[in-house]
């Protein structure tokens, strides 16, 4: 794998990039050889954060950990992002998206029936046409942390979603 670490508010020192490469490198076994893995360390106060981003055909594997030691986070991601492989493994093999970035290994590995997706409850509610700020709003009142709604200037279904630090996010489709 090609690994491109850098830092934001944090120098990248030899022993954190070879820290963050020792980690990471458990998840060959997962991926092609040319996978390219890119990961951002940031320091925000007391916060370490890594972050890592492994773009593959079709999809891409994120994860991002936040503690008070840096060392301590890239033990963390690491855990992540492998639950995220064995989670998504079956969706991504089956659709053959993104089949030729993953090892020929761990495709033929069998999953466990703690690894399939379970979908336990399904809803169907009529979209009404309102502004962004509306659908905000209404996200506000029922409490939720995204919000599905017909964008009354466009006409397309877009969603909008709480981000940190009291923000919102907005979702549109592109064609």
């Amino acid at each position: 794998m090609n690994y491109t670490v850098s830092g934001k508010n944090i120098e990248v020192t030899d022993g954190l990039r070879e820290a963050v490469v020792d980690k990471l490198s458990k998840l060959e076994r997962y991926f092609a050889p040319d996978t390219e893995v890119n990961v951002t360390l940031s320091v925000e106060k007391e916060r370490q954060r890594i972050e890592v981003t492994i773009p593959i055909k079709g999809t891409i594997i994120r994860a991002e950990q936040v503690s008070s030691d840096m060392y301590a986070s890239i033990d963390l991601v690491e855990a992540v992002l492998e639950r995220q492989l064995r989670r998504y493994k079956n969706k991504l093999v089956d659709k053959k998206q993104s089949a030729t970035a993953l090892s020929q290994m761990f495709i033929e590995e069998e999953v466990g029936a703690e690894d399939e997706i379970k979908i336990v409850r399904s809803k169907r509610f009529a979209i009404k046409p309102m502004d962004i700020e509306e659908a905000c709003v209404q996200m506000e009142l029922l409490g939720h942390d995204f919000f599905v709604f017909r964008n009354a200037e466009t006409d397309e279904v877009n969603v909008v979603y709480k981000r940190k630090g009291n923000t919102y996010g907005l979702i549109e489709p592109e064609y």
